[in-house]
């Protein structure tokens, strides 16, 4: 069975590019511009959450913070990226398990999503 990656993020161009490389490397990969979505009972969650930090209506570090907080989420590996500054400390202070700057390359994206499934 395909490991099931969710990608949250506001920019599309970015999202049906992260799709692509995905999926070429076989995973299952779901996206939104929503990341309260995760929060919906019911949801089937995915096996990693790439989560963008800085959207619109939406603050990825508090998203990541509240699943980290919650015992039924606590475990699901949450890679936050963004293009800003300091985005290592963000991503340590939201209690991310790693984080990937914008731009970023391929083999980096691969390695750290390796690293947790």
């Amino acid at each position: 069975m395909k490991k099931k990656i969710l990608i949250v993020d506001d920019d599309a161009d970015i999202l049906h590019a992260l799709k692509i490389m995905l999926e070429r490397k076989g995973y299952a990969v779901e996206l939104s511009s929503e990341a309260d979505k995760i929060f919906l009972p019911g949801f089937d969650m995915p096996d990693l959450l790439i989560l963008d930090i800085w959207m619109g209506n939406f603050d990825g570090r508090e998203i990541c913070h509240q699943l980290k907080s919650d015992p039924v989420t606590n475990s699901l590996p949450v890679i936050l990226f963004s293009a800003g500054r300091d985005i290592e400390k963000s991503a340590k202070d939201a209690g991310a398990d790693d984080f990937l700057a914008k731009p970023f390359e391929q083999k980096l994206l691969f390695e750290k999503i390796e690293r947790f499934i």
